[in-house]
């Protein structure tokens, strides 16, 4: 299948997306921050990428813009359940105006996030965008 790369601050978000995902034959890589993940993208390709918008150190939205720079073939996820006085609506649709291929705010439903991994992945046998 895949070769997803999730990014979160919070490790039980992180544990819960790859039960999800390895459950459906993904490969799931994890990254704490943007910096750790871009960093994860430069030496693993993956497909698609789910990153949280309000991160320490490298946010989702600085992220997404390294990823296009760097990476613009993978799909990108962007996910947020809002904070620090900003809407998770605001969020997503910068990161959607940034480059993401799609939003999901959280928390989302299992069927909602694997419906939006199949829409953007209908092939995922054989991929991996470098």
């Amino acid at each position: 299948m895949a070769r997803i790369l999730v990014l979160d601050d919070e490790d039980q978000i992180r544990r819960m997306l790859r039960r999800i995902l390895e459950k459906e034959g993904h490969v799931v890589f994890e990254a704490e921050d943007g910096g750790e993940g871009v960093a994860v993208c430069e030496n693993d390709p993956v497909d698609l990428v789910i990153t949280d918008i309000l991160m320490p150190n490298k946010d989702g939205l600085e992220t997404i813009l390294a990823l296009r720079s760097n990476k613009p073939g993978v799909k990108i996820i962007a996910m947020s359940g809002g904070g620090q006085g900003m809407p998770s609506e605001g969020c997503l649709i910068l990161a959607s105006d940034l480059g993401a291929d799609a939003v999901l705010q959280k928390p989302m439903s299992k069927s909602d996030l694997l419906a939006t991994i199949a829409q953007l992945l209908p092939h995922a046998d054989g991929l991996s965008n470098k």
